[in-house]
């Protein structure tokens, strides 16, 4: 068996600086965010630790992953995790990809979580992001950490699909078809009577407990209704439209339907009965500001302490496409800057791990910081529709960020407008064809 070099807490401090050393956390990513699974003192990661779950290790792609997250032979590796098993599981793949510095640390839990000197980073709202563990608590009738209500509902979140729901759902989750919160034909949210209405058909209070979750099923463009294969991405536009609407406490499954199955837990498909409540108990919209629409969204253009973030793909930010089948007009908003998605209208790739977990909060960070987008300004996130600017907003305010909002209107109700001005062509350069 392989030997590996096992540092204590006294050298890892003197390292953690460094900027060769790569801290990689190996634990589950709920772990890193911020729940405290093994009982430890202080819940979230070692400062500057890179998430690299075991789990992921089981990916063919597993090293891909790792040089995706810029962590390259040449520099210092450093694991953790809750056992020692674990840390040399992971230890031994990165000798065997060709990585010579490789050290096991195996003090995180009686000594480094224990002592407030030593740094630790945890995701702001983690409590909002939960496990499949979590869930699987909670509807056992047991007592999840980090709750303390007495009522709630798990919603199984889909957009023309009630199928995805049928074929597989977690055990007493209702379904909530996205076009409950969302009008048709502007794709906006619906009108705050129609919300208040649709959320007490589906049992929820402003004081319940919502757990939210989708289920990915490979999205197909040629299809009429592409997003019907997208529910995680349409359960977080649920969610976002909920925190507008006034429920308190909506949290996510992290990885949506995809980590319950990791997980093993039973699944059913039974169609669970909504039981409808008679108040919502809040004034709708009880959070406005979560969400602008054109006016206040043409004002942040012109603002120097403001921005609105097109979360879309590359091809659709230069004009290439317009990344739906319903939208004629290709092109971005002057003036937008680029917070790219991924490939298309239906995945998140850059801001998903690969087992579609929420990606680190760190890296999303420093990718936003890149392209001018900070915390310190009012962030307005966009899309198409809403759907995959809902998520990038979903991750800001996860990350504690307080001044951030949805356009809700996006592309398609820019494009709409023939009196808004549209850009298409790479922004780099210095032609640019700008339309009316």
């Amino acid at each position: 068996m392989t030997k590996f070099n096992h540092i204590s807490t006294d050298q890892l401090e003197a390292i953690i600086e460094n900027k060769n050393t790569k801290i990689i956390d190996v634990r589950p990513v709920d772990a890193y965010n911020g729940w405290k699974l093994a009982g430890e003192k202080r819940g979230g990661h070692i400062k500057g630790a890179k998430s690299l779950p075991v789990k992921w290790t089981n990916y063919m792609d597993w090293i891909e992953v790792v040089r995706y997250k810029q962590i390259v032979p040449k520099n210092k590796i450093v694991i953790y995790a809750y056992s020692e098993v674990e840390s040399i599981k992971v230890a031994i793949l990165f000798v065997k990809a060709g990585y010579s510095d490789v050290s096991v640390y195996n003090h995180f839990l009686e000594e480094w979580t224990v002592n407030e000197d030593l740094p630790m980073e945890h995701l702001a709202r983690y409590k909002q992001l939960v496990s499949a563990d979590w869930v699987n608590r909670l509807i056992s009738g047991e007592e999840p950490s980090e709750y303390d209500n007495n009522k709630y509902v798990v919603i199984h979140s889909h957009y023309r699909n009630r199928d995805a729901y049928l074929s597989g759902h977690i055990p007493g989750a209702i379904d909530m078809d996205t076009l409950a919160l969302e009008d048709p034909e502007t794709w906006n949210r619906r009108s705050p009577k129609e919300l208040k209405e649709a959320l007490e058909q589906h049992g929820i209070t402003s004081d319940t407990t919502v757990v939210m979750y989708g289920k990915f099923m490979a999205p197909d463009n040629a299809d009429e209704f592409p997003g019907s294969a997208a529910g995680h991405i349409g359960a977080i536009r649920n969610t976002m439209i909920m925190l507008y609407a006034g429920v308190k406490d909506v949290r996510v499954l992290n990885g949506g339907f995809q980590s319950w199955k990791d997980a093993g837990y039973e699944i059913t498909t039974d169609d669970v009965p909504k039981k409808p409540v008679s108040d919502f108990g809040e004034k709708v919209p009880a959070r406005p500001e979560i969400i602008v629409d054109m006016p206040q969204a043409k004002e942040m253009l012109k603002s120097k302490t403001a921005e609105l973030v097109s979360i879309r793909s590359w091809a659709e930010y230069i004009g290439e496409v317009s990344g739906y089948n319903y939208i004629k007009k290709k092109g971005r908003i002057p003036g937008s800057i680029f917070g790219n998605c991924g490939t298309d209208a239906y995945h998140m790739e850059n801001y998903r791990n690969v087992d579609h977990t929420i990606r680190e909060e760190q890296e999303v960070a420093e990718i936003w910081k890149e392209a001018g987008i900070t915390p310190d300004k009012h962030l307005a996130f966009y899309c198409g529709t809403g759907w995959r600017g809902s998520e990038a907003f979903f991750n800001a305010w996860l990350m504690g960020w307080e001044h951030v909002s949805v356009f809700d209107g996006g592309w398609f109700e820019w494009s709409n407008d023939p009196n808004n001005p549209f850009e298409t062509g790479n922004p780099s350069m210095a032609k640019r064809e700008t339309r009316n």
